[in-house]
């Protein structure tokens, strides 16, 4: 079984649970997730099974979209709802729609995130929340990330109250943490927030709407039906260009030879990638212009062995 199975992750499971579910119910190994959802985070969690498990870098590089909701006048030690409350305010006052468009617009574009320290970046060889679990405060690695477009789900012209919840949608680059991004549209109004609610509803090319909940997918692996429902490796590096080869070179491609750069590739920069595809329209490999021999490509990653090309 290989290809990329798209689950609706549920909220109360790790990704990494979510990982360890599906290696007992398809039995196997060869599982891998593309980019971590907290617990709390319902969504599109594309899982990799057998040699997609090979691509996984690529779709977590992926940029990603989420809906989700901020609410303003209370912070959590985690920054979303399952963290304890750090402060709570009442809002005193009332906020135009334009207001709360004008701090979305404000965070459009590159932004600076400090991470969270309840998030799996590594300080010093630990994991930052290992640090606050224990109460640990350290300092953390700021870094930019791409807002690529903040939006406003909600039709009121006027928001209200003790405390003021209202719904976005964000499309963002890989590395973006949205629970920082809901404190941060707080800070803009002067007023302590926390990520309530998260849905990552796309991520890359795939949405929610070609998602398989874990009953669905335990349903179809009783009827024999599962493997219908896998995307190919291909689909996850659709975005990558293309350069098909003939039978002669895919036995050297598989083999992992350093290749001529054919005419049609010199305008790549070093860096870029490309899929190899052979005639039968199957990507067996991914290569990049030599670095010290630029007329040359060479591997970055061979996607089938021998046996699996014929």
């Amino acid at each position: 079984m290989d290809g990329i199975l798209l689950l609706n992750k549920p909220k109360g499971l790790t990704s990494h649970d979510c990982v360890f579910k599906i290696r007992k119910m398809v039995r196997m190994k060869k599982v891998g997730h593309t980019g971590t959802l907290d617990p709390d985070v319902s969504g599109v969690l594309p899982i990799c099974i057998g040699r997609a498990t090979k691509i996984v870098e690529y779709l977590t590089a992926a940029e990603k979209t989420y809906e989700g909701e901020v609410t303003l006048g209370i912070s959590t030690t985690t920054e979303d709802a399952s963290g304890d409350v750090v402060e709570q305010v009442s809002v005193n006052r009332s906020y135009s729609r334009e207001e709360i468009l004008d701090i979305l617009f404000k965070l459009t574009g590159e932004i600076t995130q400090t991470p969270p320290m309840y998030s799996a970046i590594k300080v010093n060889g630990k994991r930052l929340y290992e640090y606050a679990r224990k109460g640990i405060i350290v300092d953390r690695p700021s870094r930019v990330v791409t807002i690529k477009e903040l939006s406003l789900l909600d039709d009121r012209e006027v928001f209200e109250g003790e405390t003021i919840s209202f719904r976005f949608r964000v499309v963002c680059s890989k590395g973006t943490y949205v629970r920082t991004l809901a404190v941060m549209m707080g800070e803009l109004l002067g007023l302590p927030a926390h990520m309530s609610d998260l849905t990552r509803t796309a991520s890359g090319n795939y949405s929610i709407e070609e998602c398989l909940s874990f009953e669905e997918i335990e349903e179809k692996l009783s009827s024999g039906t599962l493997g219908e429902d896998l995307l190919s490796i291909e689909s996850g590096i659709s975005h990558l260009p293309k350069y098909e080869i003939n039978d002669k070179v895919a036995e050297k491609v598989k083999n992992g030879a350093v290749l001529l750069l054919p005419d049609a590739l010199q305008d790549i920069h070093q860096g870029d990638e490309i899929c190899l595809y052979t005639t039968m329209g199957k990507c067996i490999a991914i290569y990049e212009r030599h670095k010290q021999k630029p007329q040359l490509m060479k591997p970055v990653k061979v996607l089938v062995n021998n046996q699996e090309l014929h």
